[in-house]
């Protein structure tokens, strides 16, 4: 039972595109999906620093192409496919609930929105680390934080103002570790809402087909029958938690034997191994995995 996953934002590294660039149609579909992005995803994916790329207007669609890319390059058919964040968008296209092209132009719309959303107000994500989730969940109501990604594996991720987060920072939940992320800011909380508006009225203008493969929900971890329905799901997730322990745990209730997370892999691989103990994972990070993979489903 295989399942594909997609990464979200934070898991691009300056140049990570380089040696997948090499490969003639990996480098023709970031070609053309450039102009869908109108972004130069190849420069981006390659000569740009990390201050570039963290842009949420550039990480979004870069990201999004790259997962698409790399999973038409391994060319194997998954029994369910899910994505983290904007990850989601990339587990949407694979299921063929919307195209490529669909998927890129709606991410592009997403990744401007919440970049102006998040212009507003100074802030940020901290990841916590450990520590009993009760008092974790706890703790971050108290601080007037949302719980903007419950990933399992003991891993939280925090939403809301610098100032707040400072102060939670200062006052961490006992046994619990916190760490300040480089994303431009709050995503998956109330301060993304005005991202909201535009992406509804963007993701209007596309007629999604229903799902050819298994496709779960960052909302609950529910497997969605009807392309409508998850891309709606596509669209109040900006300003909504991402629950990627439910995605697990609907995976484990599935009996998802083998793991294989699209480029730029490690994050959702790494959460898997903590969660899900004897399922065998495969992150693509440069090409050589793409063997690796390929053999691990014999």
């Amino acid at each position: 039972m295989l399942v594909i996953v997609a990464p979200g934002q934070g898991a691009q590294t300056p140049g990570f595109l380089s040696p997948w660039l090499e490969i003639p149609e990996f480098r023709d579909r970031i070609s053309a999906w450039s102009d869908i992005a109108g972004l130069d995803l190849a420069s981006y994916g390659t000569t740009a620093g990390a201050d570039e790329i963290r842009d949420t207007a550039v990480a979004q669609p870069l990201l999004v192409a790259a997962a698409l890319a790399s999973f038409e390059t391994l060319g194997v058919r998954p029994d369910l496919v899910a994505g983290h964040s904007v990850g989601e968008f990339a587990a949407a296209a694979v299921a063929g609930v919307l195209t490529p092209e669909q998927a890129l132009g709606l991410v592009r719309e997403r990744g401007l929105a919440m970049a102006k959303a998040a212009s507003v107000t100074a802030t940020g994500m901290s990841a916590v680390l450990g520590g009993d989730e009760n008092e974790v969940l706890a703790a971050l109501d108290r601080h007037g934080l949302t719980p903007a990604n419950i990933n399992g594996a003991g891993q939280i991720v925090a939403g809301g103002t610098l100032e707040r987060l400072e102060a939670f920072a200062a006052d961490p939940p006992a046994r619990a570790r916190v760490r300040s992320l480089a994303v431009a800011g709050a995503f998956h909380t109330v301060h993304m809402a005005p991202a909201v508006d535009h992406l509804r009225a963007e993701a209007a203008t596309v007629t999604p087909a229903e799902p050819s493969i298994t496709l779960l929900s960052n909302a609950d971890g529910a497997a969605v029958t009807a392309g409508g329905e998850f891309l709606e799901r596509l669209v109040t997730q900006v300003a909504n938690p991402v629950r990627w322990d439910a995605c697990m745990a609907t995976m484990a209730e599935r009996g998802v034997t083998t793991m294989i997370e699209l480029l730029p892999g490690g994050t959702l691989t790494g959460l898997a191994k903590r969660a899900m103990p004897g399922v065998r994972t495969v992150a693509l990070k440069t090409p050589a995995d793409l063997d690796t993979a390929r053999e691990v489903l014999g």
